[in-house]
């Protein structure tokens, strides 16, 4: 029986005393994983103080807490994988959920592949407590390098097509490409790319994450598109755009 952790899960927070309660039940989901784990808890902001962790989070010993006081998501997100001690890793926002199979049917997915990312489903979780599937533009199944930038027709055409948090990675290529750029938002995009446009992975059709409705989203406040989100989409676009290029010539040259 494997006592190690497994996987690791990473998540920034402001420690915005709203979303205590979210974090928690972001812990409690954690509980019902059946794969050894770590969590990686990176406050981030001048009001995060790590002292207002809740108690049953932070005596866990399967726990880590990596605060600094200000360097924005990406820096949040990039120092905690200093603190990674597992062959593979994921992120979650502490406002969102795991769902009970969540590590499991990624991790032994990777594990018998040797795939370097395997992502699942994510489905809103809306405020009324219904679940509906996001409909993302890339298809369930194997992909090549590089595969998932093709179903990105452009950076006006929103988001990267798959999402960050849907991907188990190897921690090593995590590490290898970077991790999630120094953008101040839509660093998460560079992520995708970053994984997907280096290394062979598998989109399960299984639901494994919960992206919480609620009214405090960053993400959903209308200042959050503004030029600095487009100008991160498009970076994130090009950098697939040029992985894509580079890996063109080097077939070309062999």
């Amino acid at each position: 029986m494997l006592t190690h952790p497994q996987t690791a899960v990473i998540t920034p927070t402001g420690l915005h005393p709203k979303r205590r309660k979210y974090l928690i039940a972001l812990y409690e989901s954690l509980l019902t994983q059946d794969v050894p784990w770590e969590w990686i808890i990176a406050p981030n902001g001048r009001q995060a103080d790590p002292r207002t962790i809740p108690p049953q989070i932070a005596a866990d010993p399967r726990v880590r807490i990596c605060a600094r006081p200000a360097p924005g998501a990406a820096a949040a997100r990039n120092t905690a994988l200093n603190y990674v001690t597992a062959p593979y890793l994921c992120y979650a926002d502490d406002d969102d959920i795991l769902p009970p199979h969540s590590l499991a049917v990624r991790y032994h997915r990777a594990v018998e592949t040797g795939l370097g990312w395997v992502a699942g489903m994510s489905a809103d979780l809306k405020r009324n407590g219904d679940l509906a599937t996001w409909a993302c533009a890339t298809p369930v199944g194997l992909h090549a390098p590089g595969d998932v930038w093709t179903y990105w027709p452009s950076p006006q055409d929103g988001k990267p097509p798959m999402g960050h948090t849907m991907l188990l990675t190897r921690t090593v290529l995590a590490r290898a490409y970077g991790g999630q750029g120094g953008l101040t938002k839509g660093e998460d995009y560079v992520y995708v790319m970053s994984i997907t446009g280096n290394a062979a992975g598998e989109l399960l059709p299984d639901i494994t994450y919960h992206y919480r409705h609620h009214r405090g989203q960053w993400t959903k406040q209308a200042r959050y598109r503004d030029k600095a989100e487009f100008d991160a989409r498009t970076f994130a676009f090009h950098q697939g755009q040029a992985l894509q290029e580079v890996r063109r010539e080097a077939t070309l040259i062999t």
